[in-house]
């Protein structure tokens, strides 16, 4: 039986090495020819197509336009079979002032905006090449880069561009491809230029000596960078980093003291519409609390104004807070990895790149050099034969008249090549003139000095230098120029350092008088009040405490269940009607209550004490919570109540008392300062709890509180001992609530 063709053709491959075949092929193809730029001209194979088609197309500067879509048609049919989207794609965005640092594209009609809007449809659009475009191809007629068959081999495509212009970091470029990816950031031409010129100069000039001339990237949508100059070095030395981009925005003074905030430049590639969003959303969800409002008056230009919430907020500090969490601070990626000239891909630093392009450039020009060696070349052949012509014309015109074949005789008679001759016989009769033969003379001259000049490029280093000096000169001269184009846009500024934003920037400062009732009421009046006759409560209720504040403070409530409360002075309820249960705004729980409230002013410490007789120090600034369910600071046996909380400032005793009438006072440096826990013992107590605890100056006695009246006990020795000791029976007169007050 016969074996059909294709089983014979059947090979058995295990699938993992048929699969890892495969992947590996499309990794490459990923990676070669579509998603990582050429070090030497910076374009992607998509971007090279397009540019080629276009000159096909004559579609120089100073031709007209053409529609997209015929652009689009000859680059997909003659040299990228992909899709007509992706080309589309990337003819707009090459026209994009906003995308591309420097246009490779001159579009007419909608390409888009930096809003994030789509351009036009292709059939709507018209397009031809910039002078950026053609410094790139300048030259490639003349076999300065080698060519290849297209996909269908019927006609020749460039693999690279003779590119005059640095276009990798002038442009830019960015990729992701199989296993790795790219992010290069643009750059100013004419501070390129400087970096090559120098590298010309100085072979051996360091990353950080290049860096002199090109400080940084030089976005086309402007902003500042606000990054170290250590960050920038770093990225550019190893050829990975990331620089922290801001929006460029400036104070507007307005009247009665008020000002706005005018954004005028945003980060590269953020859309503004999509930034506007990002803000207002925030600001709904009341996330950006400095924030009072925000309005596009964008037209041809970006004005985006910010108005702050009060004429107290600090520009500086509004603006932090939003770099925070919006885009108008973002951090653009430095990925240098490009194909090198041997196609294979590498993360180069700055320097490396600059080189490959300077490499690049001196293999154009001797490759340039040579192609016009060999024209000159021709021409010289010709001319040779028309002077000879010249110089015996009475003999060429019989010979042509006589002979039959008088082309072999005219090349046997004075030595003439075949060109020569052919040349001769297809001269026109009007250049038997005398001027036409000095006119060739002349011609003969100029070139044989061109071919020295050429020849000397060839045989001398030094000369290409001088040529491709030069020619960057130019290059700067074109394109880094002091106007609109080549002007930098891109500022830089020290980095930002960490910026605490605190609550005093979100919050008018205004001084209250924050009262709280026994049965847990709250609520703060504007002013600061000794006393407060007309206080109003609800039956039952009457005043726990009154404390002075302001609306940026933080208050410390300490509640029996050894926990920390804190609230800022803004939030609590203003003083109309009774006020507001404080535990509808933390979670205390019902059977717990406040033993003291006080304002934190920080740096200070506090005694803790429970009913079990048992205390300790802490710093003020490690019990601030900033939950509703506070910080719990005094550990507590089950059963057991925090008593006392009272701030220490210069004070150096302590005295304790407990509910079995004894009174003890000893010195407070043998108080630990603990962060957390239930402490050490204070008093000795049987069967009885701590009642309160209190610091107090020796020098000044012990005090407590009668009714309205205070009364102070001078002499403290009968009531003197260690801590941990029992006490003794308080003063006559001390309240029997075993309470100081």
């Amino acid at each position: 039986m016969k074996k059909d063709a294709t089983q014979e053709t059947i090979k058995a491959v295990p699938f993992k090495d048929a699969l890892s075949e495969r992947y590996l092929a499309y990794a490459l193809s990923t990676i070669t020819a579509r998603s990582l730029p050429d070090v030497r001209d910076g374009l992607k194979p998509v971007h090279r197509r397009l540019l080629y088609a276009m000159l096909q197309l004559r579609l120089d500067p100073d031709s007209g336009y053409k529609k997209c879509a015929r652009v689009v048609g000859d680059v997909i049919g003659k040299y990228h079979p992909h899709g007509d989207v992706a080309v589309y794609d990337t003819l707009v965005r090459l026209a994009q002032t906003f995308a591309v640092r420097y246009p490779l594209v001159d579009g007419q009609g909608n390409f888009g905006s930096v809003d994030g809007d789509n351009a036009a449809a292709m059939r709507y659009t018209e397009a031809r090449l910039t002078e950026m475009a053609m410094a790139l191809l300048e030259g490639i007629e003349s076999d300065t880069v080698d060519f290849r068959p297209t996909y269908d081999g019927e006609d020749q495509e460039p693999i690279v561009l003779p590119s005059s212009v640095p276009n990798l970091l002038a442009n830019g470029s960015e990729g992701i491809a199989v296993g790795m990816a790219t992010s290069i950031p643009p750059h100013n031409i004419g501070e390129l230029c400087e970096g090559l010129l120098m590298l010309l100069k100085k072979p051996s000039a360091s990353v950080a000596e290049l860096l002199t001339v090109i400080p940084g990237p030089d976005f086309p949508t402007g902003g500042i960078i606000a990054e170290t100059s250590t960050a920038i070095r770093n990225a550019y030395e190893t050829g990975r980093g990331s620089i922290r981009v801001r929006a460029r925005w400036e104070k507007e003074n307005l009247s009665h003291g008020l000002y706005q905030i005018v954004i005028t430049e945003i980060p590269y590639q953020v859309p503004k519409s999509r930034l506007i969003e990002q803000i207002a959303e925030l600001f709904r969800n009341k996330k950006l609390p400095l924030l009072g409002n925000i309005r596009d008056e964008s037209a041809e230009t970006i004005r985006v104004v910010l108005e702050p919430k009060s004429r107290t907020v600090d520009p500086d500090m509004l603006m932090e807070s939003l770099f925070k969490v919006t885009d108008l601070q973002t951090r653009f990626g430095v990925n240098l990895n490009v194909l090198t000239a041997k196609g294979i891909p590498q993360v180069l630093n700055l320097k490396q790149i600059l080189e490959a392009f300077l490499e690049h450039r001196f293999e154009v020009l001797y490759r340039r050099s040579r192609f016009r060696l060999s024209k000159i070349a021709d021409r010289l052949e010709v001319l040779g034969g028309l002077l000879v012509a010249y110089l015996n014309i009475d003999e060429v015109i019989r010979i042509i008249r006589e002979e039959d074949e008088p082309k072999p005789v005219m090349m046997k008679k004075w030595k003439l090549t075949d060109r020569q001759v052919e040349a001769i016989l297809n001269m026109r009769l009007r250049s038997l003139r005398k001027l036409e033969e000095i006119e060739i003379k002349k011609e003969q001259a100029s070139l044989l000095d061109e071919q020295e000049q050429l020849q000397k490029i060839l045989d001398d280093e030094k000369e290409a230098r001088k040529v491709i000096r030069g020619e960057i000169k130019d290059v700067q001269k074109r394109f880094g120029a002091d106007d609109a184009l080549g002007r930098r846009r891109t500022e830089f500024t020290e980095a930002p350092a960490a910026v605490e934003i605190s609550i005093e920037a979100f919050i008018e400062k205004e001084p209250i008088t924050i009262v709280y009732s026994k049965m847990g009421w709250i609520r703060a009046f504007k002013g600061h009040f000794d006393t407060m006759d007309d206080l109003k409560f609800k039956e039952g209720d009457e005043l726990s405490c009154m404390i002075k504040a302001r609306t940026t403070d933080k208050v410390l409530f300490f509640a029996s269940n050894g926990r920390f409360y804190t609230l800022t002075g803004d939030r609590l309820p203003r003083g109309k009607g009774f006020g507001e249960p404080l535990r509808l705004m933390i979670d205390l729980p019902n059977e717990d209550d406040i033993v003291e409230m006080h304002v934190f002013e920080g740096g200070r410490k506090m005694l803790l004490a429970s009913d079990q007789g048992k205390g300790f120090l802490v710093e003020e600034d490690s019990v601030v919570a900033s939950t509703r369910n506070g910080k719990q600071i005094l550990s507590l046996p089950e059963g057991s109540r925090a008593v006392a909380c009272r701030v220490v400032q210069d004070e150096d005793m302590v005295a304790v008392i407990g509910a079995n009438r004894k009174l003890l006072a000893f010195p407070l440096f043998q108080m630990p300062t603990m962060n957390k826990g239930q402490g050490v013992q204070l008093m000795k107590l049987k069967d009885a709890r701590m009642s309160d605890a209190k610091v107090f100056k020796r020098e000044e006695g012990l005090s407590w509180l009668i009714g309205d009246r205070v009364r102070t006990e001078a002499d403290i020795t009968p009531w003197l001992g260690d801590r941990a000791s029992q006490g003794k029976l308080p003063p006559v007169g001390f309240p029997r609530s075993n309470r100081f007050g």
